[in-house]
């Protein structure tokens, strides 16, 4: 069985293990029931006593670490702990009073009824880990151009880039030749720091200090900056959106926060869910139990800090399901804003032949939609109008067919098209 700690050596070698990391060994080390397990107050003391000591040793705050255990073992004593004799029950707690005192969400404590470490002599499969990650796309799950030449990239976790560096190779190609690029990070708990300066390195001409970790153990400093070297295109020059929510947490968090106080993307969406600290799993082997501890801080080149327990506040706040549409219509304004006439010829004749695709296939609501968007876009242009008057007579919507190509004919008298329509519905009765 493949663990967290050989998918992700390279990240603690490099001292930063992330929260995705943490997630997939709960999947993959999943606790059986803890049934035959009863815990009495003596195993309880142990516990508590034991986890304790892990945080002394290596949370990333020594004083809050102390703050923590004096605060456990005066739950302890108190009884709070007393009528649980489940272990599985008892870490939910635990992990619930840790982050009272430290509001750290990457603070957690788990039951494993045997140890998820693997032993020092078993090799790392990289072939199986790389077919299991090739299974998800390395959270890659989609990269399209949308209609306006504006790229959309949906990434579910920021897989390490020895893994998922292809993937993202080729993800960042394909968007090569768009003039603005969505990045949908709704859905991302977090992941590997090599995957974020892999991508980001697109975004510069030449190498920038992303971020810092601070790490306790050693007291030294890690840095992360983007690489000179990329393979593709660089996409110094396009405007980026991310999109965020409550979810998007850790390694997601980084990636925002970056680009933001670089001022080289418009954060759309929700406050972010607060997580800066790397961690690192601890397994206390006498009574079964296993902690994910922090055990660094990041460092922002610019802020001096991070976004621990505050989240990234975008630019723009909407609810996260109002966000893709909501940095859809900025990208397309500020494109048309700085574009010259030709490019705007191409725009408005891009949701033009979108349009007509969608009648094409029937789908009448949908071609109506984006000729309403052209006629947004471009309101003193004939050929909207005429088209979106197109939509709604195939649609039997004939008043507002007329509508639309009366004022095709009002901007250009000699639209044709529009002209033989409006003859052909006076003669139509639908």
């Amino acid at each position: 069985m493949i663990t967290f700690k050989q998918l992700f050596k390279r990240e603690f070698m490099s001292g930063i293990v992330s929260i995705l990391a943490i997630l997939l060994m709960a999947v993959w080390t999943a606790p059986v029931s803890a049934s035959e397990d009863k815990l009495d107050s003596k195993k309880k003391k142990e516990i508590v006593n034991q986890i304790t000591t892990a945080l002394n040793e290596h949370y990333v705050f020594p004083h809050v670490a102390k703050r923590m255990g004096e605060h456990l073992r005066k739950r302890l004593k108190k009884g709070a702990y007393k009528k649980i004799t489940n272990p599985i029950e008892l870490a939910e707690v635990i992990t619930k009073d840790l982050r009272d005192v430290s509001h750290d969400l990457h603070l957690r404590v788990g039951y494993y009824p045997e140890s998820p470490r693997p032993r020092e002599d078993q090799p790392i499969d990289r072939e199986k880990t790389s077919r299991r990650i090739g299974f998800t796309n390395a959270a890659f799950e989609k990269v399209q151009r949308l209609t306006g030449n504006i790229g959309y990239l949906k990434l579910n976790g920021f897989i390490n880039a020895e893994y998922g560096g292809a993937t993202a190779v080729a993800a960042m190609n394909f968007l090569g030749n768009t003039d603005a690029l969505i990045i949908d990070l709704r859905q991302n708990g977090g992941g590997a720091p090599s995957m974020i300066q892999l991508i980001n390195s697109y975004f510069f001409d030449e190498p920038v200090h992303l971020n810092s970790f601070y790490i306790r153990k050693g007291d030294k400093i890690n840095q992360f900056w983007t690489s000179a070297h990329i393979q593709g295109k660089r996409m110094t020059h396009v405007d980026i959106y991310v999109l965020t929510s409550k979810r998007t947490f850790s390694a997601a968090e980084e990636f925002t926060y970056n680009l933001k106080h670089m001022k080289r993307a418009t954060i759309v969406g929700e406050t972010t869910g607060g997580g800066a600290h790397p961690v690192d799993f601890h397994y206390l082997d006498e009574v079964k139990f296993g902690m994910s501890i922090p055990f660094g801080r990041a460092i922002n080149p610019v802020t001096g800090t991070n976004w621990e327990g505050k989240g990234v506040k975008p630019h723009v706040e909407v609810p996260q399901e109002q966000a893709f549409d909501t940095a859809y219509d900025l990208a397309l304004k500020k494109l048309i804003e700085k574009a010259n006439e030709e490019k705007k010829r191409w725009i408005e004749g891009d949701f033009n032949s979108a349009g007509y695709r969608m009648m094409g296939i029937g789908e009448l609501e949908k071609a109506i939609k984006i000729f309403k968007k052209n006629v947004e876009l471009f309101p003193m242009s004939d050929n909207v109008y005429d088209s979106l008057g197109d939509a709604y007579m195939k649609n039997f919507q004939k008043e507002l067919a007329i509508k639309n190509y009366k004022k095709s004919l009002e901007l250009n008298p000699n639209n044709l098209n529009a002209a033989r329509m409006l003859k052909k519905l006076e003669e139509l009765k639908f």
